[in-house]
């Protein structure tokens, strides 16, 4: 509300909008009108008694456990906020992304009344649930704003003036609000402005431990700011900016849409080694400014959501995977797959290295319900072969020599509530097998050494390049884990399978690469013709490797190109054996392990890890 606009005014629009039907333009701000107006199209009757119950504790702490890392950062000027507000009648709250109070902490007075609205713990402050409120309208408007009194949908909400700032994370996408609450009857003049140096505040921490494979550039014009939440924070990597923080973008102009699509030589002059040597950098508008590199941040072994992470985002010079946008069969197997992750029933996606198996699973879990819940990735080749029991399942303190004091969690529980990715399972260990399909079976898990059984809920998907009815007809893979995993099944084809124009797959990856270049047309015809033995990774490869030796406007001529391509393709290699008929793959695995025994039924079952009738049956089938 405007100083303007007195209680007698708000009155007036509050009466000529819903008595009236009439839109009080200029009478209120332009942001309440249009809450208003978005509450009317939700069906909220403005007469009615708003009615919101807070979920049960066990639904809050889980709440507040998928949200740890934001409740990390924001606790120190939580703290500091409600000492101040203890006092002066005031609460601060913080919601995560949807409006769900996480916490409220202020005047013990003040609270109690808060209470009486249900603005506390536990409840969502959405537009669609409690109509126009400053932590809902600023979800819905993407920025800071505030709600005074009656300018609140529902009239028992005119109690209350509240102040809401939303969070972001270091890629722009928004995590939280912090809202600053007070009565309405008080001045809360400066209640906004402290709200947004509080997030500044929380939104600055978030880049202390720097952000993983990124290049942090920290800039101020006065050096002494350096340092400060007012100084501007950007993350590239490879020449993109892929983060950065409310100073930095202000200082070049820029939105939160630009995250992910700047470029470095768009903003600066000068290379980044002059920021390495003299403390200093020339920006494209000829402003010197001040400031230091801080080193890329250790990548985790394994790749773990947080406030820290990389959302997903289209195809770049930053991205390193390949992406299924181009296979027209991609959207109808994305589909089937996620009706069958929807009905809690596991996803197994097999296909050759760089095929994009991660990528579909990644965006298996953007798309699913559990989307805002951990995405845990395990690379079961690459955890050590003695160490992957505990990594995966966790262990008490003590439970071997050199365990951590306080034991670990393991890696199953880090996905609790959201999605495990099992990437490579077919080269998870025979002796290990069992236990896992033990835990997969059950849903709960005993950490090594002992301790409580932890009860396990998560959607899983596995992928491997191996083809797992050939592991398992070998008997390298166990027959009761591939039945437990593969309910559902999904093949990605290579890509010198895809019925897509190669021609166009091409230049729909070169095109946020190229910045000016051109690819001739001879070299676009020899791309286009290769085989590429290693997919869509191992395209995409050589393309960021071809944008990198040349001049951003230049010309991509044969002559550039590797030397594989411009002496001719590779040999055409059968289609793999993913893409084959399983049944046939399964009986001519079962004659082979027969032929193997003598035509001796009782040792080649065994050797299958099948039991006798089941050879009988399949090979009688046939």
């Amino acid at each position: 509300m405007s100083p303007q606009a007195t209680p007698e005014r708000l009155g007036s629009a509050r009466l000529a909008f819903f008595e009236r039907g009439a839109a009080p333009v200029g009478a209120i701000p332009d942001a309440i009108l249009h809450s208003w107006q978005r509450c009317q199209r939700h069906g909220l009757a403005v007469h009615a008694q708003p009615h919101v119950e807070p979920i049960a504790a066990s639904r809050l702490r889980e709440l507040r456990q998928r949200r740890e890392r934001l409740w990390t950062l924001a606790r120190p000027e939580m703290d500091g906020l409600a000492a101040g507000l203890a006092s002066s009648g005031g609460i601060v709250l913080l919601t995560d992304e949807d409006g769900w109070v996480l916490d409220a902490e202020g005047s013990t007075g003040f609270l109690d009344r808060a209470g009486r609205v249900a603005l506390m713990p536990g409840v969502r402050w959405d537009e669609h649930t409690v109509g126009t409120n400053a932590i809902g309208t600023a979800i819905v408007e993407g920025r800071a704003l505030q709600v005074r009194g009656g300018e609140h949908y529902f009239a028992p909400h005119g109690i209350l003036t509240c102040s809401a700032t939303p969070i972001f994370d270091p890629h722009g996408q928004r995590i939280g609000v912090l809202d600053i609450s007070g009565d309405a009857r008080q001045p809360h003049l400066h209640a906004l402005a402290l709200g947004r140096q509080v997030v500044d505040q929380i939104e600055h921490r978030a880049f202390e431990r720097g952000l993983e494979g990124c290049e942090l550039v920290r800039l101020h014009h006065q050096p002494a700011l350096l340092g400060s939440a007012r100084e501007g924070v950007l993350g590239f990597r490879n020449g993109r900016m892929v983060a950065a923080n409310r100073a930095a973008l202000a200082l070049f102009g820029l939105e939160r849409h630009d995250i992910g699509q700047a470029t470095y030589e768009a903003l600066f002059d000068q290379p980044l080694s002059r920021l390495h040597d003299d403390g200093m950098l020339q920006d494209r508008q000829g402003r010197v400014l001040h400031g230091h590199v801080q080193a890329q941040a250790v990548q985790a072994r394994a790749r773990r959501p947080a406030m820290d992470a990389a959302p997903p985002v289209p195809v770049t010079a930053a991205s390193g995977t390949p992406t299924l946008a181009f296979d027209p069969g991609a959207e109808q197997r994305l589909s089937q797959a996620l009706r069958v992750l929807h009905a809690g029933l596991p996803v197994l996606v097999q296909g050759e290295t760089g095929t994009g198996k991660e990528v579909f699973a990644r965006e298996l879990h953007r798309r699913c319900v559990r989307a805002q819940r951990p995405f845990v990735a395990v690379n079961c080749a690459a955890l050590p072969e003695g160490l992957i029991e505990s990594e995966l399942f966790g262990y008490e303190e003590g439970a071997f020599t050199g365990a951590r004091r306080q034991g670990s969690q393991g890696l199953l529980r880090q996905a609790q509530g959201g999605v495990l990715f099992l990437d490579e399972i077919g080269d998870m260990p025979l002796s290990l097998q069992p236990r896992l399909l033990r835990v997969l079976q059950e849903r709960e898990l005993s950490p090594l050494g002992g301790g409580k059984p932890v009860k396990l809920d998560f959607a899983l998907v596995c992928a491997s390049h191996r083809d797992l009815s050939l592991a398992m007809a070998a008997g390298g893979f166990r027959a009761d884990l591939f039945y437990r995993i593969a309910d559902h099944v999904v093949v990605l084809p290579p890509l010198r399978e895809l019925a897509a124009d190669r021609r166009s797959l091409v230049l729909t990856l070169w095109q946020p690469l190229a910045q000016g270049r051109q690819l001739s047309t001879q070299a676009l015809e020899l791309l286009a013709g290769y085989d590429w033995p290693g997919n869509l990774r191992q395209l995409q490869a050589c393309l960021r490797t071809l944008a990198a030796l040349s001049d951003p406007g230049g010309r991509v001529d044969v002559e550039q190109l590797p030397a594989q391509l411009r002496e001719g393709n590779v040999a055409a290699r059968p289609p793999s054996a993913a893409c084959r008929s399983m049944d046939a793959i399964t009986e001519q695995a079962m004659r082979d392990s027969l032929d193997a025994c003598a035509g001796n039924v009782s040792a080649a079952a065994k050797r299958l890890g099948i039991s006798r009738s089941t050879l009988y049956r399949r090979l009688g089938k046939h």
